[in-house]
C-alpha cells in the first residue's frame, strides 16, 4: 500500500477544506485542538481542494489497482507518496511506479550504491533487508535515539533555541537593538491570586469579552450559546459575595445550542446597548440589564465580526456568507448589504459614522460607505487571508494583517500600502493601534501599531516610519489578542500558553504577568486602565486588578 498519510497531514488537509468551504468556526476549532499552527508541514504545499482531490484520486487509485495483477498490487503502490495521489493523474502514477521499479532493479544489480541488500537466512527462507547508507542513514539513526518529539516539543525546543541565541548575543556584546530580552518571570511581576477575580458560569470556551465604556460592566460571549454581563466592583478585586451577573441566552432549551455560539460582541458608545454576533448568523441587541431588544436576521452564515459606529445609530456585521451588512438600530432592520468579497468576511471596522473597512479570506480589503453601491477604495497586496483590519484613532490610516506573515499600513490617498511590515515568521492573527498621537487624548506620544502572531511574538511598530521598535518574546505559544491601556503606556497580550503579559511600551519589557488554566482568546482593558479581563478556553473569565 502507499506510505500512510500521517495524522498531521490529514488534519491539515481537512483544515484547509473547512477554510476553503467557509466553515471558519469549525476550522478554528480543529486548528486549535489539532495544533495546526505547530505543524512542521508547509501549508503552501497543500494545493486548493486537496481533500476533494483525495477522494477523486481514491476512485482512480482503485481503478488502477483493479487493472494490476493482484499479486503485484501491494508492491506497486508502495512506491507512491500521499501527495502523488493529489498532484498526479493515473498515467503519471503508472510512470512513477515503472520508473521506481526500474531504479530498484538497477539497485539490486549493484549499480546504485545508495542502498545495500542483505540476505538473511531465517528458518530456511531468504529475507531482504534494505538499509539506507550515507548521511541520510546517520540522520535517521540520530532521530531514532532522540525521545519522541511532538509538535509541542518542537515549540519548546524552538523557544530554547531563541534563548540560546539571546545568550550568545549577550556574550558577544549584546542583542540587536530591536530585540527585547525578557527578564525571567519572578514573584515581583506575578499578579497575586488575591488581585484576580475568576468569573465562573459559562459551560464552554469563552471567545470574546468587552468592558462597557461608561460603567463597571464586563460582557463575555461563549460557545455555550450565552453572553453574560458581569457587574465588577470598582477598586480591589476581593468580594464578600457572588457577583451580579445577567445571562443572555441565545437559544431556548438545549436544541441547536452549538449553532448559536456567541462569536463576537461590542458595546455602543454610551454603554446602554450590547450587540452580540452568533454562529447562527443572527445579530442581537440587548439592553445593559439583559433584556433582548431586537434580533437582526439576514446573514446566511456565521457572524465573526461586529461593530457599532461612534454615533450609535448603525451596527456593522461581517459574515462567512461573504457579505457585510449595516443595520439601522432604531428601525431594527438592515439598511444596506455589501457583497464585494469573494470569500468569507473576517473583520470589519468603522472609519467614521458612514464609512468602514472589511477584510476577507479573498486577500482583499475594501473601504465602503453607506449609500454607495461600490467600494470607495480597494486594497490588494496581501498574499494570504486578511484576518483583521483596524483604523487608527483619527481614521487617517488603515492597518491590516494576514496569513502571509505581514501587516500593512494603507492610506486612502494611494493604492499601494504605505508600509509593509515583514518581521513576523508566522501568520499574524490580530493588530491594534495605540490610543496616542495627534487627535487623541495622548497627543504628545507617537502613534504605534501592535501586531500579534502565531510565531508567539508581539511586535511594536512606529506608524509614521513603518519601523520595528520592539519585539516582545515572552510567550511560548500563538498570541490571539493584544490591547493597549487607555493611556497608551502598557500593552496586554494573551496567548495559548495560558498567560497574560503586560508590557511597558517605553521600556519594552514585561511588568506584570498572570497564568491560569486555559488558552486565552481575548484580553480587554477597562476605561480606567486599572483592570484587564481575559477570557479562557476553560470556560472562565479572569479579571486582573493591576493597581500599578
Amino acid at each position: 500500500m502507499t506510505t500512510p498519510l500521517t495524522s498531521s497531514e490529514l488534519n491539515l488537509v481537512v483544515f484547509r477544506y473547512l477554510q476553503e468551504s467557509g466553515f471558519t468556526h469549525s476550522a478554528f476549532v480543529l486548528g486549535y485542538e489539532a495544533g495546526i499552527h505547530k505543524s512542521p508541514i508547509d501549508g503552501n504545499s497543500v494545493p486548493p481542494g486537496a481533500l476533494i482531490t483525495f477522494v477523486q484520486r481514491g476512485l482512480q487509485f482503485l481503478e488502477m489497482e483493479a487493472n494490476l495483477n493482484i499479486s503485484d498490487a501491494d508492491e506497486d503502490f508502495s512506491f507512491l507518496q500521499p501527495l502523488d495521489l493529489i498532484t498526479k493523474d493515473v498515467n503519471q502514477l503508472q510512470d512513477i511506479i515503472k520508473e521506481k521499479k526500474k531504479y530498484l532493479r538497477r539497485d539490486n544489480n549493484g549499480k546504485d550504491k545508495e542502498f545495500e541488500v542483505e540476505h538473511v537466512k531465517d528458518n530456511g527462507q531468504t529475507r531482504e533487508n534494505v538499509k539506507m547508507k550515507g548521511k541520510e542513514a546517520k540522520e535517521k539513526e540520530i532521530e531514532r535515539e532522540k525521545p519522541h518529539e511532538g509538535p509541542l516539543d518542537r515549540e519548546i525546543m524552538d523557544q530554547d533555541d531563541k534563548e540560546n541565541i539571546q545568550h550568545e548575543d549577550a556574550i558577544s556584546g549584546g542583542p540587536e537593538p530591536m530585540d527585547i530580552v525578557d527578564p525571567p518571570t519572578s514573584q515581583s511581576i506575578e499578579i497575586p491570586a488575591a488581585h484576580v477575580t475568576v468569573l465562573e458560569g459559562h459551560t464552554s470556551e469563552v471567545c470574546a469579552c468587552a468592558w462597557s465604556p461608561t460603567a463597571s460592566l464586563l460582557a463575555s460571549g461563549s460557545g455555550d450559546s450565552t453572553a453574560r454581563i458581569w457587574t465588577i466592583p470598582r477598586g480591589a478585586s476581593e468580594t464578600d459575595g457572588p457577583l451580579n451577573v445577567v445571562v443572555l441566552r441565545h437559544t431556548k432549551g438545549k436544541a441547536n445550542g452549538k449553532s448559536k455560539d456567541v462569536t463576537t460582541l461590542d458595546w455602543n458608545g454610551e454603554g446602554t446597548l450590547l450587540a452580540t454576533g452568533s454562529y447562527d448568523g443572527h445579530a442581537r441587541i440587548w439592553e445593559n440589564n439583559g433584556e433582548l431588544r431586537s434580533t437582526l436576521s439576514k446573514h446566511k452564515g456565521p457572524i465573526f465580526s461586529l461593530k457599532w459606529n461612534k454615533k450609535g445609530d448603525y451596527l456593522l456585521t461581517g459574515s462567512c456568507d461573504r457579505t457585510a451588512i449595516v443595520w439601522d438600530v432604531r428601525a431594527g432592520e438592515w439598511k444596506q448589504q455589501f457583497e464585494f468579497h469573494t470569500g468569507p468576511c473576517l473583520d470589519v471596522d468603522w472609519r467614521s459614522n458612514l464609512s468602514f473597512a472589511t477584510s476577507s479570506t479573498d486577500r482583499m480589503v475594501h473601504v465602503c460607505k453607506v449609500g454607495e453601491t461600490r467600494p470607495i477604495k480597494s486594497f490588494a497586496g496581501h498574499q494570504g487571508e486578511v484576518n483583521c483590519v483596524k483604523w487608527d484613532p483619527t481614521g487617517s490610516l488603515l492597518a491590516s494583517c494576514s496569513d502571509d506573515y505581514t501587516a500593512k499600513i494603507w492610506s486612502l490617498k494611494q493604492d499601494k500600502y504605505l508600509h509593509d511590515l515583514k518581521e513576523h515568521t508566522k501568520e499574524i492573527y490580530t493588530i491594534r493601534w495605540s490610543p496616542t498621537g495627534p487627535g487623541t487624548s495622548n497627543p504628545n506620544k507617537p502613534l504605534l501599531l501592535a501586531s500579534a502572531s502565531f510565531d508567539s511574538t508581539v511586535k511594536l511598530w512606529n506608524a509614521e516610519h513603518g519601523t520595528l521598535l520592539h519585539s516582545f518574546t515572552g510567550h511560548g505559544d500563538p498570541i490571539y489578542s493584544v490591547a493597549f491601556s487607555p493611556n497608551g503606556e502598557y500593552l496586554a497580550s494573551g496567548s495559548l500558553d495560558k498567560s497574560v503579559h503586560i508590557w511597558s511600551v517605553k521600556e519594552g519589557k514585561i511588568v506584570k504577568t498572570y497564568s491560569h488554566n486555559g488558552a486565552i482568546f481575548e484580553v480587554s482593558w477597562n476605561k480606567e486602565g486599572d483592570k484587564i479581563a481575559a477570557c479562557y478556553a476553560n470556560d472562565t473569565v479572569c479579571v486582573l486588578d493591576l493597581r500599578m
